[in-house]
C-alpha cells in the first residue's frame, strides 16, 4: 500500500513547485497593470495541468501508447506546421504560437510535440531493442528521428531552444536504454562540427547571443543586456533577499529595468527577492522532480516506463539547466522556460501531462485496476 502511495509524490512536488511560480509571477507582473492577467491566465493553465495529469492517471497510456502511435507522427508534423500560416513570435522573435479562439490564450505546439516525441522515440527504442539497440541502422533510424524533428521545428519557427530541448530528451534516453557512449559521443561530435561549419551562416542574432557568453562585454547594452540586469539582480538579493514584492528590478517598471522577468528570468525575480536562499529552493524542488523521475525509471521493470521516465528528466533537466545558466550569463537566451515556475501555459500543461503519463504507467505497472481503459 505504501508503495501505490508514494507515486503521488512527483504529483505533490511538481504541484508545490507550480504554486511556488505562481507566486513569484504574481510579484513580476505587480509592477505593470497591463500584465495583471498573467497571473490568473497561469492560474487557469495550472488547474488545467491538475486536471489533465488526473485524468491521464486513470487512463492506461501504455496501451494506448502501443494502439495509436501511429496516430503520433502526422499529429505532430500538422501541429507543427501549423506555424507557418497561422503561427506568432508573442513578442519573442520565435514564431512558435497559435492563438486560440477567443484571442486569451495561445498554444505552443512545440511544448505539446516535446511530449509527443519522447512517447514515441521510448516506443522505437523498445521496438530496436529487440533487435539491438547499437546496430548501425538502428542508431541511424533513432537519428533519423530526431534529426527530422528538429528540422522541422528550427524550419517552422526558429525556436533554437526547443531545438536544444528536442536533441536533450534524445541523449538521455539513448543513454539509459543502453546506447553504446561511442556512438553518443560521435553524434555530438558530428554535431558540433556542423554547428562549426554553418557557424557564418547562422543568423547575427543567434550567433551574438552565444558570443556575450564567451566575452560579457562585447555587447552589453544591446544583446547582452538582460543577462547583465539579471546578474545584478541575483547579485543585489545576496543571501535572503530584499523582500517579496520589494525588489527593486522586479517591482520597477523602468526599461532599464529587468525584462522578461516572468518568463525567461524568473530565477532571478527570485534571486533578488528571496535571494540565495529561494533559488536553492527552486533548484531543491526541481532536484527532487528529477530525481524521482530517474528512481521511477530505475525502479520500473517495464523497459518502455522506464524510458519515457528518463526522457521526463531530461526534458526537465535541459529546461532548467539552460534557464538557470541564462540568468547567470553562462549559456545563451534561447527561450527556454523554467519548468513549472515561467509564466507559459503551454510549459505548464505538457509539464503536468509528463507526469500524469508516468503516473499512469507506474499504476499500471503496480497492478492498479481502477483505470478506464485497463483490463
Amino acid at each position: 500500500m505504501g508503495s501505490k502511495r508514494g507515486e503521488w509524490t512527483l504529483f505533490f512536488l511538481c504541484l508545490a513547485a507550480a504554486g511556488y511560480g505562481l507566486a513569484l509571477i504574481y510579484s513580476a507582473t505587480r509592477y505593470d497593470p497591463e500584465l495583471h492577467s498573467m497571473v490568473a491566465k497561469q492560474g487557469v493553465a495550472l488547474a488545467g495541468g491538475v486536471a489533465v495529469c488526473l485524468v491521464l492517471r486513470v487512463l492506461d497510456v501504455r496501451r494506448l501508447l502501443e494502439r495509436l502511435w501511429w496516430l503520433l507522427p502526422p499529429l505532430n508534423a500538422g501541429l507543427l506546421l501549423l506555424l507557418v500560416p497561422f503561427g506568432n513570435d508573442d513578442g519573442t522573435g520565435n514564431k512558435s504560437w497559435l492563438a486560440l479562439p477567443g484571442g486569451l490564450f495561445n498554444l505552443q505546439p512545440g511544448e505539446v510535440v516535446k511530449v509527443t516525441f519522447l512517447l514515441l522515440l521510448a516506443l522505437q527504442l523498445q521496438k530496436q531493442g529487440e533487435k539491438g539497440l547499437n546496430r548501425p541502422k538502428s542508431v541511424a533510424l533513432l537519428l533519423l528521428h530526431v534529426l527530422a524533428l528538429c528540422a522541422l521545428v528550427y524550419g517552422v519557427s526558429g525556436d533554437i531552444g526547443m531545438v536544444a530541448v528536442y536533441l536533450a530528451i534524445y541523449l538521455v534516453m539513448l543513454w539509459s536504454a543502453g546506447v553504446h557512449p561511442l556512438w553518443l559521443l560521435g553524434q555530438v561530435g558530428a554535431g558540433v562540427g556542423a554547428v562549426a561549419l554553418l557557424w557564418s551562416r547562422l543568423p547575427d542574432y543567434v550567433r551574438q547571443r552565444f558570443l556575450v557568453v564567451f566575452d560579457h562585454d562585447l555587447d552589453p547594452l544591446g544583446t547582452g543586456f538582460q543577462q547583465a540586469r539579471s546578474l545584478l539582480a541575483i547579485g543585489s538579493g545576496q543571501v535572503t533577499g530584499q523582500g517579496y514584492l520589494q525588489g527593486t528590478q522586479t517591482q520597477s517598471a523602468s526599461a532599464s529595468a529587468l525584462p522578461a522577468r516572468h518568463t525567461d528570468f524568473i530565477f532571478s525575480v527570485a534571486g533578488e527577492e528571496l535571494g540565495l536562499v529561494g533559488c536553492l529552493a527552486i533548484l531543491a524542488l526541481l532536484g527532487a522532480i528529477l530525481l524521482r523521475c530517474v528512481w521511477l525509471a530505475r525502479r520500473s521493470r517495464d523497459p518502455l516506463f522506464a524510458s519515457v521516465a528518463m526522457g521526463v528528466a531530461g526534458m526537465l533537466g535541459a529546461q532548467t539547466l539552460l534557464n538557470v545558466g541564462m540568468c547567470l550569463y553562462v549559456a545563451p537566451v534561447v527561450g527556454v522556460t523554467l519548468p513549472f515556475f515561467s509564466y507559459g501555459g503551454s510549459s505548464l500543461l505538457m509539464a503536468f501531462g509528463a507526469v500524469g503519463i508516468l503516473l499512469s504507467m507506474r499504476q499500471g505497472e503496480l497492478g492498479g485496476n481502477g483505470s478506464w481503459l485497463r483490463g
